[in-house]
């Protein structure tokens, strides 16, 4: 009898556990549908490039209809309301229900505000295409205005978190402000771009050879840092710091931290701190017909702390579900997650990056560090067959 396999999200691991799940089962033997609220794949680590206009947009929205093709995978394209794990239920936002046999959880994650009055209504994130056109505009947007008024808000930018995403962003605005400055007939002098994170340091799983770096690639090219402190308070374009001081900026970009899907968190799977609880197969601790995939599950390290979430991470993640489902429903014995870390890269720019790769953890800076990133994600395009929409 053919099962139903059901996967919630076509991220990095939703997309892998449908190729993967569909690698181990016949189409008789299994049908597998994903649902996904885009209909196109999106690379998230090169949303900053689409932000600056960097990038086409192709390039970082796949059609899911041609990554899919010939294998037998039904895509429905559509916003998940409701998790019902007990009654094998998925409700949707257009009223119809799915049920199935196996539940793959992969909706990813979304921004931690952590309870900072004001900066959910006065910040942008970068989760989504949508969400790096709309930074696009509105960086456009305010360069004219400030064309227009002179108003130091209009030219001063805010990137809050100093993690790889912020750190990135800062990077391409950097490289691309003063482009977009003489458009609007701004001088990219009058522009101030603040970085602001809670840590000591930027990048606090680098090593401090690769920080320094980072820094004064940076700095050179205008980015102010502020270190060791947290926006208390967003409020109109004033952004008080826990120091004390406010810094006038219409814009604020917010890449301070993440948590699991509020849909995961709330549908009835054991949760730790709203992320899934999984066991060594990535089976949900509670419920072991539902698997997980991405950022909206915990896998602890052999250190007992929660492995960070990354798009290697997620996309290994993603193929050792298809195992798991199919050792799940053989009764076969299962294999033990054990995830590879092949390294970290960081663009500063579209010259400049820093990183690291392989278990000796050889360190990257400069032109090496960049082309090994583009080698990164041409080898995802190329294991996904997405090569054909790359266009730098």
């Amino acid at each position: 009898m053919s099962k139903h396999i059901l996967i919630l999200g076509a991220g990095y691991g939703g997309l892998l556990g449908a190729i993967s799940a569909r690698a181990h089962f016949s189409p008789e033997e299994a049908a597998i549908t994903v649902i996904n609220k885009y209909d196109t794949h999106q690379i998230i680590t090169e949303l900053h490039r689409l932000a600056v206009g960097n990038v086409a947009e192709k390039a970082v929205a796949l059609p899911l209809a041609n990554l899919f093709k010939g294998k037998a995978v039904n895509l429905r394209i559509g916003t998940v309301t409701g998790i019902d794990p007990d009654a094998r239920r998925v409700d949707l936002e257009d009223g119809t229900a799915l049920t199935y046999d196996a539940l793959v959880l992969a909706l990813g994650s979304e921004s931690n505000f952590f309870g900072v009055p004001g900066l959910e209504e006065h910040s942008f994130t970068l989760k989504s295409v949508a969400d790096a056109k709309r930074i696009y505009g509105h960086i456009n947007d305010k360069l004219a205005a400030y064309a227009r008024t002179k108003r130091k808000a209009d030219a001063t930018f805010v990137i809050g978190g100093g993690g790889l995403t912020g750190v990135e962003l800062a990077g391409e605005l950097a490289d691309e402000l003063p482009g977009l400055c003489r458009a609007h007939g701004v001088d990219f002098a009058d522009v101030a771009l603040y970085l602001v994170e809670s840590k000591a340091r930027i990048l606090a799983t680098y090593s401090d050879d690769l920080i320094d770096r980072a820094t004064s690639s940076l700095e050179a090219r205008g980015v102010r840092f502020l270190t060791g402190l947290t926006i208390t308070e967003a409020k109109g374009t004033t952004v008080s710091l826990k120091d004390g001081r406010t810094i006038e900026a219409g814009t604020v970009l917010w890449a301070g931290g993440v948590k699991g899907s509020p849909l995961v968190a709330n549908c009835g799977i054991e949760v730790d701190r709203g992320r899934a609880s999984v066991n060594a197969y990535l089976q949900s601790v509670s419920h072991p017909d539902v698997f997980l995939a991405g950022d909206c599950a915990a896998v602890m390290g052999p250190n007992g702390v929660p492995y960070p979430p990354t798009a290697q991470l997620s996309w290994q993640m993603g193929e050792h579900v298809g195992s798991s489902l199919f050792a799940y429903f053989k009764g076969a014995k299962m294999t033990a997650f054990e995830p590879v870390n092949s390294g970290s890269l960081a663009s500063l720019g579209r010259k400049d990056g820093i990183g690291w790769i392989g278990e000796s953890g050889i360190e990257l800076k400069g032109s090496p560090a960049t082309l090994m990133k583009k080698a990164s994600d041409v080898r995802y395009l190329s294991h996904i067959h997405g090569l054909s929409t790359l266009a730098y």
